[in-house]
């Protein structure tokens, strides 16, 4: 089993910062993937960034060059840094580790709240 804790969410005006943080119990052998995703009220949770096992990011289109995705392996920590903030940003963030073969577990965390107003 791995443990996923985020924190950092909070309240921001528009155009404000705010740094989420998951902190992973271990890092699966078989990791694929760990990153963050979000779903807002009403809407379906979307991928809003990820960093593969071997380093690749992948960012959701309109956070592209706002937001930026890093990995502490020393620390088993996962970070998103989020500039620009936007009212559409609000949402409950989630961090989401995903193993490879042969397990294929994924593993989610509470969530932490972003709230962005304009």
């Amino acid at each position: 089993q791995v443990q996923l804790v985020e924190s950092g969410g909070g309240s921001v005006q528009a155009g404000g910062s705010l740094t989420l943080s998951c902190a992973a119990s271990r890092m699966p052998f078989n990791l694929n993937s760990i990153g963050w995703h979000r779903q807002a009220p009403g809407k379906q949770r979307e991928l809003v960034a990820i960093i593969s096992y071997g380093g690749t990011k992948k960012y959701l289109a309109s956070v592209k060059g706002r937001f930026t995705i890093s990995r502490d392996n020393a620390k088993n920590t996962v970070d998103l840094q989020m500039n620009m903030l936007k009212p559409e940003d609000t949402a409950v963030y989630y961090c989401r580790a995903e193993e490879g073969w042969p397990t294929f577990r994924d593993y989610w965390g509470q969530g932490t709240q972003v709230v962005v107003s304009s």
